[in-house]
């Protein structure tokens, strides 16, 4: 698609979600046309408080497990109590698992449980961490939309889990994943548009700023580009002086039409 072939035209950007071997190729031809992103495993981040059932916590982060082994998964929680009957959960849910053994080694080597004492510190941990995917699980979710300033998809409440954004809630679901979400968004109808800057000058205008062009240009060793603003300089000034020497000879003409 990025080069053609003997009846597709060369596409101008190519985006959405794939594999390892998709993620290579678009940072192959990136540059030879325009992408969206290079995205990683998936990752999921869940923070929970004590009103959220620990069962559907922990499906909803087995729900990102199963994807692949390099999968990330994070649980955001408040107590000690609580990571733990989140933990005994998956292992009563692994047993009915068709992908427990990806499930389990995604869980194994890339979960990760982080005990806060506020919320404040957990939106903190959750700005560090910057997912691809956060669910929030906590009563009055939607009150802490401000404070969240680094992730993919947003999910709020327990009636929200992650997988509705895979299939059908949208409004995409080409996501930033590995951090890259703390300067990153996700895909959308901004990627196609395409802005050019705008830029015109009177000649005030550049009259004002030329003397700074010039500086910086000569600075640099860009003899034609100090060139290029200094000529029509010059050509304003003429013309200031031209027009100013042109009222003064009007005015001795004036003046000696009226006998002064």
């Amino acid at each position: 698609m990025a080069y053609g072939t003997e009846t597709i035209r060369p596409v101008a950007k190519i985006t959405g979600p794939g594999n390892a071997f998709v993620a290579a190729a678009k940072k192959l031809v990136s540059g030879d046309v325009g992408i969206d992103m290079i995205a990683g495993p998936s990752e999921v981040c869940v923070v929970a408080d004590e009103t959220a059932d620990p069962r559907l916590v922990a499906i909803d982060l087995m729900a990102q497990a199963e994807h692949d082994p390099l999968a990330a998964c994070y649980l955001v929680t408040f107590s000690d109590a609580y990571a733990d009957a989140v933990e005994a959960a998956i292992q009563v849910h692994l047993a009915d698992s068709t992908r427990a053994d990806i499930t389990r080694t995604s869980l194994d080597d890339h979960g990760l449980i982080v005990v806060c004492t506020s919320m404040d510190q957990a939106l903190e941990a959750v700005n560090v961490i910057a997912p691809e995917h956060l669910e929030m699980h906590v009563e009055g979710a939607m009150e802490y939309l401000g404070a969240i300033r680094n992730a993919g998809a947003i999910f709020l409440g327990a009636w929200t889990p992650e997988a509705v954004g895979d299939y059908v809630a949208g409004p995409n679901h080409t996501l930033p994943t590995g951090g890259t979400a703390r300067y990153s968004s996700p895909l959308s109808v901004d990627d196609f548009v395409k802005k050019s800057s705008i830029i015109q000058y009177s000649p005030a205008a550049l009259k004002n700023d030329a003397r700074a062009v010039v500086q910086i240009a000569t600075h640099e060793g860009l003899w034609a580009h100090a060139r290029s603003v200094a000529l029509r300089l010059k050509a304003l000034l003429d013309a200031e002086q031209a027009s100013v020497a042109g009222s003064a000879a009007a005015g001795v003409e004036d003046g000696e039409a009226r006998g002064e």
